[in-house]
């Protein structure tokens, strides 16, 4: 129901960092299907960002949440890169990882594994340093609004990146068709979008707490993304699930889209 849809007020109070980035971002639990669908993810942006794909000089990742791998990639193709998210808590998770603060989630494993895709795991220190310096900027972010970034103003960006995101922050599918328009103003005419959204998903877990989901088929993820004014270029759909005992879902669904430059 739409009414008990986790709202923003119980992000703020409840949704951990720390539950969050050992659920699902842990490698050092072995095997998991959580670690499958980071090493899945990660193979896909580096397709999208690699060698021959999506470059420009303003990367926009909304709903970042405490977390940096989806930008791995992105840091080699885009000179400027805004994080952002809606809680505070999240917000500083990512400025203690960029200010190398201590007790900063230690993404080594998959800094390593994006290398390795790269050609080189060598290299994760010198790729955990680049981003660092591409990212500049930590902002504050509502989907729902209809200039998500407000009170501050950029520039329209080259590239909108959105991970696990939009199920999460929208209540329905109305309010997903919408969200998706608001995303849209942030781009240029011609810009790319770069989204991931869980398949029929209803709730996730982070530590004790249950958080809503928007229930939403790969059929209606791609009407939305036509309607709001893009054209599709590629589509990955995937059975890749989690856990079922912490979001229990039926495949994921990327996503590359350019906005359409006239009407």
């Amino acid at each position: 129901m739409e009414g008990s849809f986790t709202g923003p007020d119980e992000y703020q109070k409840y949704f951990s960092p720390k539950d969050y980035l050992d659920t699902y971002y842990s490698f050092e639990h072995g095997p998991s299907p959580e670690t499958e669908m980071i090493k899945f993810s990660l193979q896909f942006l580096h397709k999208v960002f690699g060698p021959g794909g999506i470059r420009g000089e303003t990367l926009i990742d909304v709903g970042s949440g405490p977390t940096i791998y989806q930008v791995l990639a992105a840091c080699e193709a885009f000179s400027d890169i805004t994080l952002s998210d809606f809680t505070d808590r999240n917000r500083e998770e990512l400025q203690k990882w960029l200010r190398k603060d201590a007790g900063a989630f230690d993404w080594t494993p998959v800094l390593k594994f994006a290398c390795e895709l790269e050609g080189n795991s060598s290299h994760w220190q010198e790729k955990a340093e680049k981003l660092r310096a591409t990212v500049k900027r930590v902002l504050k972010c509502d989907v729902n609004l209809g200039k998500p970034l407000a009170p501050v103003e950029l520039p329209a960006a080259d590239c909108v990146l959105t991970l696990l995101a939009m199920e999460c922050a929208c209540c329905s599918l109305a309010a997903y068709r919408a969200a998706l328009c608001n995303l849209g103003s942030l781009l240029k005419p011609g810009g790319h979008l770069v989204t991931s959204i869980t398949l029929q998903i209803s709730s996730y877990m982070v530590g004790k707490h249950q958080f809503s989901c928007l229930y939403i088929t790969k059929e209606e993820v791609e009407r939305a993304i036509l309607d709001a004014g893009f054209d599709i270029e590629q589509l990955l759909h995937s059975e890749q699930s989690y856990s079922a005992t912490i979001a229990p879902n039926k495949g994921i669904c990327f996503i590359v889209a350019r906005k359409r430059s006239g009407p």
